[in-house]
C-alpha cells in the first residue's frame, strides 16, 4: 500500500488525526479612568487546537511602543485556573500559577526573593485569564441575576480570595448591544476594596471593556494601576509566527507615567 495511503487511513483514526490549529490577535488600549492619558497596550495572541482555546500570550507595551512585560498562559490544566507565567520587566518581577499534583501553586519572584504557596482546592478557583472562561460558563445565571461566587488566585498575596460576580445590566458598546457585570470582594475586604467592571458583547463571547485594579502596577511597583482597558469588536486570525514571536520578544523597562 502507497505511503500517502497508509497516511490517510490513518487520518481515520479517532485520536490521531492531527489537531487543527489557529491563532487569534486583538489589541486593548488600557487608559487612565477619565480616559485622557493611554498607560499602555496589550496585544493579545489567542491559539486555537480545534476551536478550542489552549494558549494565550500578552505582550504590554508602554504608550512609545517598548514591550516592558509579557504573559503566557496555558489552559490545558485549567480552563477556569489556568497555568501561568507573568513577568514585568520594569520592576524585575514575576508571577504565576502552576498545578503539581493536582494542586494548584501561585508564586513569584521580585525583591523579596521566591515564594511559592500551594493553595487549596476549591471547585471555583479562578485565576488570571480563566475568570473570561468563567464568566462563559456561568453565563445564562448571570444574565438571569444571579450572584455567582468564586476564588480568585492572587499571586501577589500567595493566596485566593472569595469574590461575587453580578449583572449590573444592560450597555452600550460603540453602538452594540453588550452586557456589563460587576466584580467585588466578599466580607469586609469588600467594603473597601474598589469593585471591577466588565462589559461583554450581548451574546458572551467577547471581553469589550474592563474598568478597575488591572495586573499591571505602577513604576513604582507598589500597587495596581486602575484602568479602562477598551477592546475591539472582533479579533482576526493571524499567522502563528506572530505570536512566536511575542514570546520571544526582548522586554525593556519604560515608564508608564
Amino acid at each position: 500500500m502507497p505511503k500517502s495511503a497508509i497516511l490517510l487511513l490513518l487520518l481515520t483514526i479517532p485520536g490521531f488525526a492531527a489537531a487543527i490549529e489557529s491563532v487569534r490577535f486583538e489589541q486593548g488600549q488600557a487608559w487612565d479612568m477619565q480616559k485622557k492619558r493611554l498607560l499602555y497596550t496589550e496585544s493579545h495572541w489567542t491559539r486555537f487546537e480545534n476551536n478550542l482555546l489552549s494558549e494565550r500570550t500578552v505582550l504590554y507595551r508602554c504608550a512609545d511602543g517598548t514591550p516592558f512585560a509579557r504573559k503566557v498562559v496555558s489552559y490545558t490544566p485549567s480552563r477556569l485556573a489556568p497555568t501561568f507565567d507573568f513577568k514585568d520587566a520594569r520592576l524585575d518581577y514575576r508571577e504565576g500559577l502552576r498545578w503539581k499534583n493536582g494542586r494548584a501553586n501561585v508564586w513569584f519572584d521580585g525583591s523579596d526573593g521566591y515564594r511559592e504557596r500551594q493553595l487549596q482546592n476549591a471547585p471555583n478557583l479562578v485565576a488570571d485569564a480563566g475568570f473570561d472562561s468563567f464568566i462563559r460558563s456561568r453565563w445564562p445565571q448571570l444574565l438571569s441575576g444571579y450572584r455567582q461566587q468564586l476564588q480568585f488566585a492572587v499571586p501577589s498575596r500567595l493566596d485566593s480570595y472569595g469574590f461575587h460576580l453580578q449583572r449590573i445590566g444592560p450597555a452600550v458598546y460603540r453602538e452594540q448591544a453588550a452586557q456589563t457585570f460587576r466584580l467585588g470582594l466578599d466580607g469586609w475586604l469588600g467594603l473597601v476594596a474598589p469593585d471591577i467592571e466588565v462589559t461583554y458583547s450581548s451574546n458572551g463571547n467577547r471581553l469589550l471593556r474592563f474598568k478597575g485594579l488591572s495586573n499591571i502596577r505602577g513604576d513604582d511597583g507598589r500597587s495596581p494601576l486602575r484602568a479602562l482597558i477598551e477592546f475591539p469588536l472582533a479579533d482576526r486570525e493571524v499567522p502563528a509566527a506572530d505570536k512566536n514571536r511575542a514570546q520571544s520578544v526582548l522586554l525593556k523597562s519604560c515608564q508608564l507615567s
